[in-house]
């Protein structure tokens, strides 16, 4: 993790923090009432302009950061820990963060949303840890509205079957096929996030899909085309 921030005294650090955790609030008010888009893969050089110009203060660019890749870590912390409520705590802590460490972020390193994805990542495992921990009881949402036409039946009903079964899979088997299948990150950038070799990442991507693939073929198989 980069150094924390050393730009501004204490006084107003924390009122900045209070703004930055106002913004946020805003920000996913406003991603609640949109539809889902997909997490942006190739912003690049404008993200190293935009955090360097976070890092000295500027609040406009970091809300285009946030508006950037909210979707994105939103998706994964959802995935990683299958409750949007809890979701929604990581990225705000996520983007926090980020601010806070924005002067100590170095340019050509990496791509940053692999930096966002590997601290959304420390948190979720953070949380995962607890839950353990905790021993707290399951309580599966029902869900299945009520569609009418048999595709989408038949979508929704996979969609399910996947859902349980990303659920079952090891924590780290779960996390490496969210990042590099629902997240686009590439393996190599996946093992940075995780701190594996990428041939540890290819490995729990293998025996993820194998898992999930074996799940399918014996609760559902007429939902993929052998049945």
């Amino acid at each position: 993790m980069p150094p924390s921030h050393g730009a501004f005294s204490t006084e107003v650090l924390a009122a900045t923090s209070e703004g930055m955790e106002s913004m946020m609030s805003e920000r996913l008010a406003s991603y609640r009432r949109r539809p889902a888009v997909a997490p942006e893969r190739e912003a690049g050089r404008d993200d190293d302009l935009l955090i360097a110009r976070a890092a000295q203060g500027d609040d406009a660019a970091c809300r285009e950061l946030v508006d950037r890749h909210l979707a994105g870590i939103l998706a994964f912390a959802a995935r990683t820990l299958g409750d949007p409520i809890e979701a929604e705590d990581v990225a705000q802590d996520t983007f926090e963060r980020m601010w806070l460490h924005a002067a100590g972020w170095q340019p050509g390193r990496a791509r940053l949303t692999t930096w966002l994805h590997r601290i959304a990542y420390n948190l979720c495992v953070d949380r995962l840890r607890k839950r353990r921990e905790d021993v707290l009881d399951d309580s599966n949402e029902s869900r299945d509205p009520k569609p009418t036409a048999p595709d989408l039946i038949a979508e929704k009903e996979l969609a399910g079957h996947v859902r349980d079964a990303l659920g079952r899979l090891t924590d780290q088997q779960r996390i490496a096929l969210t990042l590099c299948h629902y997240q686009g990150l590439r393996n190599a950038e996946a093992a940075e996030v995780m701190e594996l070799t990428v041939e540890a990442v290819e490995s729990l991507l293998v025996r993820a899909r194998r898992s999930i693939r074996a799940q399918l073929e014996s609760i559902a198989p007429s939902l993929l085309g052998e049945g």
